[in-house]
């Protein structure tokens, strides 16, 4: 049975070798499909994720949202390399006593998500890549993302640019997600100036190739069922790498949304929910 919503749920923590990692938890708990973990974007915190995706998702199953170390709720100083973020929801994951979820992250989330899978298998039953991108992917982002994706406090058309299409129809699309994201009242603190300054050096660590020869080899050891979604125009993560993940993942497949951008999920939220559901099910 759901009780709690995304606007509902409490903010709970686990202490970890010494920090608080925030987290909520909420959803179907009798469901017999695993959690599903949801990592979050450069500075984003549990309250940059749509409630009509959480949920959604909640319907089905658990739901847990969560800050990695330093970031916005929970303590400690942030970490500067992805597969440092990646070990440190691994270790969640084991502090909550769960031995399996889904997993879902969406930009720096994905890179998350992806290192995670990579570097702790059994831990991960199905894996869903949103706006993301593979280590040593294409990094050519518009000129304009790094003067926005940085400002203090981003506004409603900072996002617009950053993750919706051009479209009037996708502008009002970001609108409605804006309303949404702010509708529970006890928001999470915005994350600190030092974890931008940390996941930029992240981002900076997972552009080299893995191996300069075959630069995703890696990908193919990843067998996990995967769900790939981007946007027909990503300006922060070239859609491109889309395509690299899903020609090298065994069991990955791609869906590109039209007229979208960076938060395809976020500018589609029925259709996202439509084809997330029935891929979790499968």
């Amino acid at each position: 049975m759901m009780t709690d919503t995304h606007n509902t749920a409490p903010t709970r923590f686990v202490s970890i070798a010494g920090d608080r990692y925030a987290y909520r938890r909420w959803g179907k708990t009798d469901s017999l499909l695993p959690p599903i973990l949801l990592l979050q974007h450069f500075r984003g915190g549990m309250d940059h994720w749509d409630p009509l995706l959480t949920d959604g998702l909640a319907e089905g199953r658990e739901v847990i949202l969560f800050n990695g170390r330093g970031v916005a709720s929970s303590s400690g100083t942030p970490r500067t390399r992805i597969e440092d973020m990646a070990d440190d929801a691994a270790a969640f994951v084991r502090a909550l006593g769960l031995q399996q979820i889904d997993l879902l992250g969406f930009s720096l989330g994905g890179f998350q998500a992806l290192d995670l899978t990579w570097r702790h298998p059994q831990l991960v039953r199905k894996l869903m890549l949103l706006g993301t991108g593979p280590r040593g992917g294409d990094p050519e982002m518009e000129t304009r993302v790094l003067t926005t994706a940085v400002n203090d406090v981003p506004t409603l058309e900072d996002f617009q640019y950053l993750f919706f299409g051009r479209s009037p129809a996708a502008q009002q699309a970001a609108r409605e997600f804006w309303q949404r994201r702010h509708q529970r009242v006890d928001q999470d603190p915005p994350s600190s100036p030092q974890v931008a300054i940390a996941q930029i050096e992240a981002n900076l660590h997972y552009l080299p190739r893995v191996v300069e020869d075959d630069p995703f080899a890696y990908l193919r050891t990843i067998h996990q069922p995967t769900f790939i979604l981007n946007g027909v125009h990503d300006v922060m993560v070239p859609t491109i790498n889309s395509f690299y993940m899903a020609r090298n993942m065994p069991n990955a497949q791609l869906f590109i949304y039209p007229d979208a951008g960076h938060g395809a999920q976020f500018q589609c939220p029925e259709r996202f929910l439509y084809h997330a559901v029935r891929f979790l099910a499968e």
